[in-house]
């Protein structure tokens, strides 16, 4: 084939195959259409059973603070946020009252409603219904996993596929804990208690890669160490949020100019993808 050939782009058999990359390959799809890749949803449900891990600890912890095991189980399932069942069983524990138990429960489940307003945009074209039964798993794990994805179709698998994997993984991990109760040990011992934190630092460290996510994540940890030593106990925690709001007024803007992200990966961008910048007339890259 000459020169002309392809510079024309008309007759030459490059042509066809630049059609199909411009046209007919993942890479050239807009971001928003993407699926989940299966690594990612390898991922979810290892990280769902590592909750699940941890949920055993929160029956043990239930049964032992004198809950029934109907009782942390019917809690897990209606409630479903960690820090805030942790929370009711302690009190109950050193002897507090159960409006006491509530309230430090809400206090530390307040941070969800600033995941309710990030995830809002993904979710918004669900049916009322869809939106009523996504309000119960926005949670700290499926808001991460969500807003760590780059489209819209996957950040909403992601936050369907990490919701449904700690449901059912927190659940049976309940189930298996208040069951077994005292046959499982201490679980400050086995050292499970470490899996929560630990949980939440995998969780953050994707974010930290964009400005924005540096910004929010010194701007929070600045609040929170602030306030330890002045305010009670879970209000540092959620006071912490505030620090998404430096990030979005400061941290600048995600890139508009199209798939960063696959560019970094070694495949082409979007604009390469559509025959932009970087492709000759018959669709090869540089």
């Amino acid at each position: 084939m000459s020169g002309a050939d392809r510079v024309d782009g008309v007759d030459g058999p490059g042509d066809a195959r630049g059609s199909r990359d411009a046209h007919g390959s993942g890479d050239a799809r807009d971001p928003d259409d993407r699926h989940l890749p299966a690594r990612v949803r390898r991922d979810i449900w290892v990280l769902g059973a590592a909750v699940g891990v941890f949920g055993a600890s929160f029956g043990v912890l239930a049964t032992t603070a004198g809950l029934t095991v109907a009782q942390a189980c019917v809690m897990s399932v209606l409630v479903f946020t960690g820090a805030s069942q942790f929370a009711v069983v302690g009190v109950l524990e050193a002897g507090g009252s159960l409006g006491s138990a509530f309230g430090s429960a809400l206090l530390l489940a307040a941070r969800n409603a600033a995941y309710g307003v990030a995830m809002a945009p993904t979710l918004s074209r669900l049916s009322l219904g869809r939106r009523l039964l996504a309000a119960q798993i926005v949670i700290d794990e499926t808001t991460a996993l969500a807003m760590a994805q780059p489209g819209r179709t996957a950040r909403e698998q992601a936050f369907w596929t990490t919701g449904l994997a700690v449901f059912v993984c927190w659940n049976i991990g309940t189930v298996l804990g208040a069951v077994a109760g005292d046959a499982i040990g201490d679980p400050e011992a086995l050292g499970l208690d470490a899996a929560f934190p630990a949980g939440f630092v995998a969780l953050a460290v994707p974010h930290l890669g964009s400005r924005q996510g540096k910004v929010a994540a010194v701007c929070g940890a600045v609040i929170a160490l602030v306030l330890i030593p002045l305010a009670p106990a879970g209000v540092p925690i959620v006071a912490a949020a505030l620090g998404v709001v430096p990030a979005v007024l400061f941290g600048g803007t995600p890139d508009a100019g199209g798939d960063t992200r696959a560019s970094r990966d070694g495949e082409p961008g979007d604009a390469e993808a559509a025959g932009g910048p970087g492709t000759d007339a018959g669709g090869n890259g540089r």
